[in-house]
C-alpha cells in the first residue's frame, strides 16, 4: 500500500507506518524478543486511530483510505484547520511508526542472529561471553554489530561536528545509525557554532553525496529533531504535503531525494558541493506565502551562510534556488529559436559555471519529483537550451530567427496538398534513445500536415488529435507560398507537431486525415464529441479545479507576442484555445505544451494577420478574451 508518510490518499491501516505496523510493534514488545521504541509511539497510534474514526463517521462506511475529497471533512471532524494540517499530523505519526518499525525489526534480527551464534562461540571460548568487534569508521565513530555507534572515547558534549561526522560515516558505509547513538547525540551534543566550521560543512556534503544511503541516515536524525536543530528553517518543510499527483514525496523528503539524484551527477560539475547543497535547499521556500522560488532564495541565503559558505558561494546557491525551474519551464514553454528566450536565461544566470550547476540540478529535481516530470524528450529540450545559453555566455550572439526552409518531406506533402486541395498527413516515429536504465525510450511521434491555408486549422487539427487520444507536446505552424501551374502562387499551411499516444497504439494517418477533412468542412462536431467523452468521466465528488489563468509573458520577443495559458488539463484543451484564438483574428506562429499531472501550461506565440507583434493593449485584450472563453 506504499508509504503512509508520503501518500496523498493513504491507507491508514495497511500502508507502511500505519495501524497494522503499530499493532505488530506491540506484539513484538509483548513477546519480549525485542523492545520497540516507546517515545511518541502511543501518541502516533492514537493520531492514526482518531483519523480513521473520523473517516468512518464522515463517510458512513468502514474504509481505511483517506481520499482527497474526504480530507477536509475529516479535518473538520477532528477540529483541525484544514486538510493540510490533517495530512501533516498523519505523516508525523506515520514517520514515528515507520522509524520504530525499522529499529525494532533490526533489533529482532540482531537478537536472532546472536541466539544462533552464541552457543557455538561459548563452546569455542569455554562459556565466555563474546565481545562484538568494533571497527573504526571516523574520529569518534565505530561500527559494532552492524550499526554505527560512538567510540568509547567520543565526547559529543565537546565535539560539535560529531553528529555530522557520524551521519556521514554511516551513509558512506551503508550502515544504520544506532537508535541509542541518535538519542544520545540529540540530548548531549554540543550546539553547532554559526557559521559552521569547514569540517562540519564538508561532512554535510559527504552525507548528501552518499546516494541512496543518505535517506535512512537523514530520517534517523529527523526522528530526534536533530536536522531542525542544525537547520532551523527545515521545520517549515518537515512533513509538508504536496497536493500535486506529480510529486511522489512530501517537501522535505523530495529535497533529500533531489540531493540523492544530484549525487549521481556530481562528476558533471566543477562544484559538486554547491550542487548538493542547492539540491537540498531548492524548495525550502514552500510553505511560505508567494512564489516559493522567491521566498526560497531569501531562506537559502541565510542557510548557506549558516553552513559556512563564503559570499560568492552563497550567491551561487541563491541563484540556483531562485531559478531552479528556469531551464525546464523555458525549454518546454518557450520558442528556443527566439533570441530573446536565450538571452533572458543567460542574463538570469550570468556565468557558464552556474549554468552547468543548474543543468544538473534541473535533472535531479525532475527525477526526484516523479516519473511524469522527466523524459528523454524533456531532457533533449533542456540540453538544447543549455547549449544555446552556453554559447551566449561565451560571447556568441544568438542567430536571428529566419523562416526555416521546409524539409524534403514537408515539400513533398505541400506539393501533394497543392495538387489535391486537401490535407495531407504523415506520421513518423522518432528514433529511440537509451534512457537512464539503459532501456530505449521513444522520443515521440512527429505528425506533419500540409493543407491549403484557411481559417480554423488549429482548432480542427487539435480537436481531431484529442478525439484520437493523442497528446500534443509541441506544435509549429508556418505559412508558405508555392507556385501553381497557372504561374501565380498559392498559400499553404505546414504543421509540424510532436505528439504521443495517451495509451494504446497510434491511429492510422488515413483515419486522422479523414476526420480532419470532416472537421474542416463542419460535418464532424468536435466540441460535441469531446463533451460526450468528458461526461463519461465525471470529476470526483468534492474536487474542484481552480479557474484558468491567461497572461501575457514578459518576453522581449521581436517575432511574436507570447501568451501563457494555465488550466486544468482536459481532452480538447488545445482545441478550445485554438477556437478562441481564431475568434480573436490572430495568427498562431507556434505552440508549446507542458502538462504536469492535472495542470497544463500551454504557451502560444501569436502575431497579427500581417505577422507583426501585438501591442501591449492588444495582447492584454487577447489574454482577457481567451481567459473568458476558457472559463
Amino acid at each position: 500500500m506504499g508509504e503512509l508518510q508520503f501518500l496523498l490518499e493513504p491507507d491508514l491501516k495497511e500502508a507502511r507506518g500505519g495501524l497494522r505496523d503499530a499493532t505488530a510493534l506491540r506484539a513484538v514488545a509483548a513477546s519480549w524478543v525485542a523492545d520497540a521504541p516507546r517515545e511518541g509511539l502511543s501518541e502516533a497510534r492514537r493520531v492514526l486511530l482518531d483519523a480513521r474514526d473520523a473517516l468512518h463517521l464522515t463517510t458512513g462506511r468502514a474504509t481505511d483510505r483517506l481520499a482527497l475529497q474526504e480530507q477536509d471533512q475529516v479535518a473538520a471532524e477532528l477540529g483541525l484547520l484544514d486538510a493540510d494540517v490533517l495530512l501533516r499530523q498523519v505523516y508525523e505519526a506515520a514517520r514515528t511508526v515507520s522509524y520504530a518499525t525499522d529499529v525494532t525489526w533490526r533489533e529482532v534480527n540482531r537478537v536472532l542472529r546472536a541466539r544462533s551464534v552464541r552457543p557455538r562461540l561459548r563452546a569455542m571460548l569455554g562459556g565466555g561471553k563474546p565481545v562484538p568487534d568494533r571497527t573504526p569508521l571516523a574520529d569518534g565513530v565505530v561500527e559494532a554489530d552492524g550499526e554505527v555507534v560512538l567510540a568509547r572515547t567520543a565526547r559529543p558534549e565537546k565535539d560539535a561536528v560529531l553528529t555530522l561526522r557520524a551521519a556521514a560515516a554511516a551513509a558512506e558505509s551503508g550502515l544504520p545509525l544506532s537508535r541509542h547513538l541518535v538519542r544520545h547525540l540529540a540530548s548531549a551534543a554540543r550546539p553547532m557554532p554559526v557559521p559552521w566550521p569547514a569540517e562540519a560543512r564538508e561532512e554535510l556534503v559527504t552525507l548528501l553525496g552518499a546516494g541512496e544511503a543518505t535517506v535512512g541516515v537523514w530520517e534517523a536524525l529527523e526522528s530526534e529533531g536533530i536536522i531542525t536543530r542544525l537547520l532551523p528553517d527545515w521545520e517549515r518543510v518537515h512533513c509538508r504535503p504536496q497536493r500535486n499527483p506529480v510529486h511522489t514525496w512530501t517537501v522535505d523528503r523530495h529535497l533529500v531525494e533531489t540531493a540523492v539524484r544530484a549525487a549521481t551527477l556530481t562528476r558533471r560539475v566543477g562544484r559538486p558541493d554547491l550542487l548538493l547543497v542547492a539540491a537540498l535547499l531548492h524548495d525550502i521556500g514552500k510553505g511560505w506565502p508567494g512564489d516559493h522560488s522567491v521566498a526560497g532564495e531569501v531562506i537559502a541565503r541565510d542557510m548557506a551562510a549558516r553552513i559556512g559558505f563564503d559570499t560568492h558561494d552563497v550567491g551561487v546557491v541563491c541563484t540556483l534556488v531562485r531559478h531552479h525551474l528556469l531551464l525546464i519551464e523555458t525549454a518546454t514553454r518557450r520558442d528556443l529559436d527566439d533570441p530573446a528566450t536565450v538571452r533572458s536565461v543567460a542574463a538570469a544566470l550570468g556565468s557558464a559555471s552556474t549554468l552547468e550547476l543548474l543543468h544538473a540540478l534541473t535533472e535531479a529535481d525532475a527525477l526526484a519529483t516523479g516519473p511524469a516530470a522527466w523524459s528523454t524528450w524533456r531532457a533533449s529540450l533542456v540540453t538544447d537550451l543549455v547549449r544555446r545559453v552556453a554559447a551566449v555566455l561565451a560571447g556568441e550572439a544568438p542567430p536571428e530567427p529566419e523562416p526555416a526552409a521546409p524539409s524534403a518531406e514537408q515539400e513533398r506533402l505541400a506539393v501533394e496538398a497543392l495538387r489535391t486541395g486537401e490535407p495531407v498527413l504523415a506520421l513518423h516515429t522518432q528514433p529511440e534513445t537509451p534512457a537512464d536504465d539503459g532501456e530505449p525510450e521513444p522520443v515521440g511521434v512527429e505528425l506533419l500536415i500540409a493543407l491549403p491555408d484557411r481559417p480554423g486549422v488549429l482548432p480542427a487539427a487539435a480537436g481531431v488529435l484529442a478525439l484520437h487520444r493523442l497528446t500534443v507536446r509541441a506544435a509549429d505552424l508556418r505559412a508558405v507560398e508555392l507556385p501553381t501551374e497557372l504561374g501565380d502562387t498559392a498559400d499553404l499551411l505546414l504543421l509540424s507537431w510532436r505528439v504521443a499516444a495517451e495509451f494504446g497504439a497510434l491511429p492510422q494517418a488515413a483515419r486522422l486525415r479523414a476526420d480532419l477533412v470532416r472537421a474542416l468542412d463542419g460535418s464532424l462536431d468536435i466540441r460535441a464529441r469531446l463533451a460526450e467523452r468528458e461526461a463519461a468521466y465525471p470529476r470526483r465528488r468534492g474536487v474542484k479545479a481552480p479557474p484558468p489563468r491567461v497572461t501575457v509573458a514578459a518576453a522581449d520577443s521581436k517575432v511574436a507576442t507570447v501568451i501563457e495559458v494555465r488550466a486544468q488539463d482536459a481532452p480538447g484543451l488545445l482545441h478550445r484555445i485554438g477556437q478562441a484564438l481564431e475568434q480573436s483574428a490572430v495568427r498562431v506562429r507556434s505552440a508549446h505544451v507542458s502538462t504536469l499531472g492535472a495542470n497544463a501550461v500551454d504557451t502560444v506565440y501569436v502575431t497579427r494577420q500581417d505577422g507583426t507583434v501585438l501591442s501591449g493593449a492588444e495582447a492584454t485584450a487577447l489574454a482577457k478574451a481567451l481567459e473568458d472563453a476558457l472559463r
